[in-house]
C-alpha cells in the first residue's frame, strides 16, 4: 500500500482497465445484470458478505476500487467516492464527472451514510474502522454491504500476490456486480496483454520507492510491486522482505546500489521532487541508478494491485527496455 505523509502512521499501524484494454474492450456491449440474477456469497478477507442483488448505489474508496468499477463499465453506479489517488485515465473521465468526492481521504460513516449506498467498496481494508467509514458489521446492521479488494486483506494476506489472483479479483467483482461477461473480456484482455511483455533479460536490481525522505516506504517482496518488478524482469532489492510495503535505511539501499529505481508519481510526492532529493543528498548521489538517470516512473494509481497492475507491469518494461545499463 502507497501512503500519503498525512497517513503513513494510522496505514502502518492499521494495516489498474488500461490502455490497451479500453482500446480493445471498447466496442463490447457492456453488460447489464438481471434483475432476476442469483445471490452471490463470498469470502471476503474475514468476512463472508451475500449480495441479493447487484450492488446499485457504491461509494468507492481508494482508486483500485472506483477503476474496477470503471473497467467492469459498472461507473454509473458510484455515488462517491473518497481517497482517490489522482484523476481517472482520460478514457473514464466523462463516466465519473459529477460523481461528488465525499473526503480527500478516509470517509466518516456519517458522510459515507448520506449517500444511502447498498455497497462500500475499499481499496483498503482499514477504511472499515468505527473511527473511518465504519465497522463492517455496523454498516451490515444498516442494509449496507462492504467488499475489500482481496489483495488489500491483511486479516487473510495472500502470500504474494500474482496476476492469477489478480484476474480472480476481476472475475470476482464481475459476479458481484452481475457482469461476469464483461469480466471475463477484462481478463481476457489483460492475459493476451501478460503474454505480451518482454521480460528483461539482464537481471538488473530495482528500488521501488514510494515515499519518505528520512525513511524511504518502499515496495517490498509480497505484493504489487514485487509482481510488477519480477514480470518486467527486475530484481527486488527489498523482495525478501515478506511484506507489501516495508521502510528500508538510506544506508542500505547505498549499499545495494541498485540498477534502477522505479519513482511513484503523485501530487502530493512527485517523481519530480524524489529525483532531486535523490540528488542533493550526497550519499544516495552517488548511486549509480541516480549518477546516470536510470528512473522509471509510474503513476501513484498504478502503484497498488488492481484492474491496472498490469498497466503498470507494461509501462515498467516499456520503459526498462530504454534504459542503457552498463
Amino acid at each position: 500500500m502507497h501512503v500519503r505523509p498525512l497517513a503513513l502512521v494510522a496505514v502502518l499501524a492499521g494495516g489498474a482497465l488500461l490502455s490497451g484494454c479500453a482500446q480493445g474492450a471498447a466496442a463490447a456491449p457492456v453488460p447489464t445484470a438481471s434483475s432476476a440474477a442469483a445471490a452471490v456469497t463470498v469470502q471476503n478477507c474475514d468476512t463472508s458478505v451475500t449480495f441479493d442483488h447487484p450492488p446499485k448505489r457504491v461509494i468507492s474508496i481508494k482508486s483500485t476500487s472506483t477503476e474496477m468499477m470503471l473497467a467492469l463499465g459498472v461507473g454509473d453506479r458510484i455515488v462517491g467516492t473518497a481517497y482517490q489517488d489522482g484523476p481517472v485515465p482520460a478514457r473514464w473521465a466523462a463516466t465519473m464527472r459529477g460523481v461528488p468526492s465525499l473526503s480527500d481521504f478516509m470517509p466518516s460513516e456519517e458522510a459515507v451514510l448520506a449517500k444511502k449506498p447498498d455497497l462500500v467498496y475499499s481499496g483498503w481494508e482499514s477504511a472499515f474502522s468505527a473511527d473511518q467509514a465504519g465497522t463492517r458489521g455496523e454498516l451490515a446492521s444498516l442494509g449496507v454491504a462492504s467488499y475489500v479488494q482481496p489483495a488489500a486483506c491483511r486479516s487473510t494476506p495472500v502470500a504474494k500476490l500474482t496476476f492469477a489472483e489478480v484476474f480472480r479479483e476481476i472475475d470476482q467483482a464481475g459476479r458481484i456486480f452481475g457482469v461476469e461477461a464483461r469480466a471475463k473480456q477484462v481478463v481476457a484482455t489483460q492475459q493476451e496483454q501478460l503474454a505480451g511483455i518482454h521480460r528483461d533479460p539482464r537481471g538488473l536490481t530495482a528500488l521501488w520507492y514510494s515515499s519518505g525522505d528520512a525513511s524511504p516506504y518502499v515496495g517490498a517482496g509480497t505484493g504489487a510491486p514485487e509482481l510488477v518488478m519480477k514480470t518486467a524482469g527486475l530484481r527486488n532489492i527489498a523482495g525478501d522482505v515478506p511484506q507489501t510495503w516495508t521502510t528500508l535505511g538510506w544506508e542500505s539501499i547505498v549499499a545495494d546500489d541498485p540498477d534502477v529505481i522505479i519513482l511513484i508519481d503523485a501530487d502530493w510526492n512527485t517523481a519530480a521532487a524524489k529525483i532531486h532529493r535523490l540528488e542533493s543528498d550526497p550519499a544516495t548521489a552517488r548511486l549509480s541508478a541516480v549518477q546516470n538517470h536510470r528512473f522509471i516512473t509510474i503513476p501513484f494509481a498504478e502503484s497498488e494491485a488492481g484492474v491496472r497492475s498490469i498497466d503498470a507491469a507494461r509501462s515498467v518494461a516499456a520503459q526498462l527496455a530504454h534504459l542503457h545499463v552498463g
